[in-house]
C-alpha cells in the first residue's frame, strides 16, 4: 500500500516496479487488481508532487509585479 510520507522518488520506483509486474502477466487476477489499485494511488502521489513543485518553481520565478516570466533554464 502507499506509505503516507513517500518520496515521489520512492514512489516512482515502486510504480515502475508494479507497471512491470502487471506488464508480465504471470499474476493472478486478484493480485492484479490489488497492484493496479496501489499504481493507481501512487500515480495520484506522483501527480501531486509534481504540481506542488510547478507551484513552488513558479513564486521562485515570479517577477515584478508578481508576473510569472520564462526563464531559460540554464540561466
Amino acid at each position: 500500500m502507499v506509505k503516507k510520507k513517500q518520496t515521489f522518488e520512492e514512489a516512482m520506483k515502486r510504480l515502475e516496479s508494479i507497471v512491470k509486474d502487471l506488464e508480465d502477466g504471470e499474476l493472478p487476477l486478484e493480485k492484479a487488481l490489488e497492484l493496479f489499485s496501489e499504481g493507481i494511488a501512487l500515480s495520484r502521489l506522483c501527480q501531486s508532487s509534481l504540481e506542488e513543485a510547478e507551484q513552488r518553481i513558479m513564486v521562485l520565478t515570479a517577477g515584478e509585479g508578481g508576473k510569472n516570466t520564462l526563464k531559460d533554464f540554464n540561466s
